[in-house]
């Protein structure tokens, strides 16, 4: 019988960070620090949904 062995595996985007990337009036953002009123208040008035 063969011995196979975990091959070292390097996984793509191991390592990277991210805060959270949003996706608001049609734009994926961070932060809606850039946002004009309006935008700020759809964003506050969504409805949000647990993980």
């Amino acid at each position: 019988m063969e011995n196979k062995t975990k091959k070292n595996v390097e996984v793509i985007g191991e390592g990277v960070g991210f805060d959270r990337i949003r996706r608001i009036t049609g734009y994926l953002v961070g932060t809606v620090d850039r946002f004009n009123n309006a935008k700020r208040s759809e964003e506050k008035d969504r409805v949000k949904h647990g993980i």
